[in-house]
């Protein structure tokens, strides 16, 4: 279909073109012209005065063959004095032909080059119900784990003894739900992730209807450990569940985010996220995970993160640095660069955040710190030439770059 249109379109806006240059014009430049317009008014003007009785009979008949006989000289003047295009020239047809196949062949070259002309349509209902389809058929939970290994932890060999006997005591307390959670969390630390679901599983059927949201969000979690970050469509009913209990629970949108961009719904993903970035903490476990995957995720959307905002302070900050003397000031954001420094050392952070701290720096007059991190980030973000471009402004802003 594309490819109809598009050549359509083209054969069209070349026609026009091609039909300017070949087709003969008639130019009129003559003034007799203009007299022909001028005679056939006098003639109106004519009868008009007969009607009213300043012209005799006589009289405007002889005024109407005088004109008359003007306008026969100036139609046969106008004749001899308008010029006609010839007919199209050699060059003329050449630039038609030159004018069809590279309008043409550019147009479709380009889009070939640079478009995907074997791609379907995928208009936005096929698409949505895609991912619905893809939904409906995705790994259950224990099909999901069969196919990842528990992971490999060095254990201390008097912890596994401990961990067995605990096994061994829920084997004949299987309702014991103390022993139960004790028996998750352990199985959870040395890495037995389904040995921590299952007992997870009995958990839920224990406490019946006295489950708590931190039990659906911890159930939730196991599960996704379990499948190696695969958020299961069981996993995403306890997630749900989850969010009925306490709708702001930053793990449970999170995890509800994943199981978003898992599914072709990378939009609704960055909203969860985005709202959590803003919300914090900052030292939140869900943050840093977030921070490295947003990229990825705002780019399926088709979200460009190279034009939002730079992170800045809340307004509660602002308005409290308003107050402040000068140094109360330059304490505050000093105190502020360092948490942001601090933070991106540990855990990193976004293109945004790294050419803000580079900007602080700079304004603090730190410029030997803000080079290091000017040269940290450039080494982070190496294979991203936006992020690049971005940090660039913010060297040269702190001025550093040189």
């Amino acid at each position: 279909m594309i490819w109809f249109l598009g050549s359509a379109a083209c054969l069209v806006c070349t026609g026009f073109i091609v039909r300017s240059i070949l087709q003969p014009q008639t130019i009129d430049i003559s003034a007799a012209s203009k007299d022909l317009a001028l005679y056939k008014d006098q003639l109106r003007e004519v009868d008009s005065d007969l009607a009213r009785g300043v012209l005799s009979e006589t009289e405007s008949e002889s005024a109407r063959l005088e004109i008359s006989r003007r306008i026969l000289a100036a139609d046969k003047r106008a004749q001899m004095e308008t010029l006609a295009n010839p007919a199209p020239s050699i060059v003329n047809k050449l630039l038609a032909a030159f004018v069809i196949l590279t309008v043409l062949t550019g147009s479709l070259g380009i889009y070939a080059n640079l478009g995907k002309p074997n791609l379907p349509d995928r208009p936005l209902v096929a698409r949505l119900a895609a991912a619905q389809e893809a939904r409906a058929q995705r790994l259950s939970q224990e099909d999901a784990e069969v196919q990842v290994p528990d992971e490999k932890i060095n254990i201390p060999e008097d912890y596994l003894k401990l961990v067995k006997k605990l096994r061994e005591a829920i084997k004949k307390r299987p309702n014991d739900e103390q022993g139960l959670r004790l028996l998750a969390l352990h199985e959870f630390r040395i890495g037995k992730y389904r040995a921590a679901r299952k007992a997870h599983t009995r958990i839920m059927k224990v406490v019946g209807d006295k489950v708590t949201a931190k039990d659906y969000i911890d159930f939730a979690e196991v599960m996704i450990f379990a499948t190696n970050g695969y958020v299961s469509p069981e996993a995403e009913i306890t997630l749900s569940q989850a969010l009925k209990l306490k709708p702001n629970d930053g793990r449970t949108r999170y995890y509800s985010g994943l199981a978003m961009a898992q599914n072709g719904r990378a939009d609704v993903a960055y909203r969860l996220w985005e709202g959590l970035l803003k919300e914090g903490p900052q030292d939140a476990a869900w943050i840093p995970l977030i921070k490295s995957q947003i990229d990825d995720v705002a780019r399926l959307a088709g979200i460009n993160m190279s034009n939002q905002p730079l992170p800045g302070p809340t307004t509660d900050q602002i308005n409290a640095a308003s107050e402040m003397t000068k140094e109360g000031r330059k304490k505050m954001i000093r105190g502020m660069v360092a948490g942001l420094g601090e933070r991106l050392a540990t855990n990193g952070g976004t293109m945004n955040e790294w050419a803000r701290l580079i900007r602080a720096l700079g304004v603090l007059g730190e410029t030997a710190r803000a080079s290091e991190i000017w040269n940290e980030a450039k080494d982070v973000f190496s294979d991203n030439p936006k992020a690049l471009n971005l940090l660039l402004e913010a060297a040269q802003a702190a001025e550093i770059s040189q």
